[in-house]
């Protein structure tokens, strides 16, 4: 059994060692990470120059690229043998309803889509890393059992997890994503020569969070996990749009 972990907090992120460490005796496992962080990558992929692997010290291969470039390199010929599985995070942070638009976390999971078994992405809902050891105590047991899923090709689990001692954990719960409300305006800021510029603001609060949402379940105490695929079309719009197509000619 082969697994590649990636992240985009970057290869020095305490969660990627600590996802490292809970898995490395139950597989042989390689990482490739991104060089810095990445977060908020989502799936773009470095076209406009080479990338540079490094193995480093510890035996993690640096890349100056994104999450995707690492997944994607790992599993077209960077390794002398294909991974059988891919596994992302642990993030700093969570990565709920439309976040999975934009997390690199979730985007490494994603470039594992070729492979026969699921892949995964692991978020903690804190970007301090005090409670990762329940992190990773959940990372193990769902990698452990992947074996006995019995999903379609082309899945992600996204999995986020309570930002709470493990004692403290009420279980875990199959969730949909949520949806948040639109995110604070950029915030304007203008240097000492006078050009200005804009920090992208936080998030927005949950808009769609009820009962059986990712939002509801981490916030009840319980560990989410939220099947996701990559494809995006929408099949119930077909009965308007191909009688407003057929208008147009």
């Amino acid at each position: 059994m082969r697994i590649l972990i990636s992240n985009d907090d970057g290869v020095a992120a305490p969660g990627l060692a600590a996802l490292h460490a809970a898995l490395a005796d139950y597989a042989e496992c390689t990482v490739i990470a991104p060089d810095q962080d990445k977060s908020g990558a989502s799936s773009s992929l470095t076209l406009d120059r080479p990338l540079h692997p490094t193995t480093l010290p510890n035996g993690y291969i640096s890349l100056n690229g994104t999450p995707t470039d690492c997944v994607h390199l790992g599993l077209n010929g960077l390794l002398p043998q294909v991974a059988d599985l891919v596994v992302s995070g642990i993030n700093l942070g969570a990565n709920l309803g439309d976040d999975v638009l934009y997390s690199g976390t979730v985007a490494a999971a994603l470039e594992g889509r070729f492979l026969a078994r699921p892949a995964f992405a692991f978020s903690l809902l804190s970007r301090l890393p005090d409670n990762l050891p329940t992190a990773a105590y959940f990372a193990r047991k769902l990698v452990e059992a992947h074996e006995q899923l019995d999903l379609p090709p082309r899945t992600v689990l996204n999995v986020n997890i309570p930002n709470l001692p493990l004692e403290h954990i009420r279980g875990i719960q199959l969730t949909r994503l949520g949806h948040r409300a639109r995110a604070a305006a950029p915030v304007k800021v203008v240097n000492p020569r006078g050009k200005e510029g804009y920090w992208i603001s936080v998030a927005g609060d949950a808009e769609d969070g009820g009962p059986g949402t990712d939002f509801h379940a981490v916030m009840q105490g319980y560990v989410s996990v939220t099947p996701l695929q990559l494809d995006r079309t929408f099949a119930d719009g077909f009965n308007s749009l191909q009688p407003w197509l057929e208008g147009l000619l």
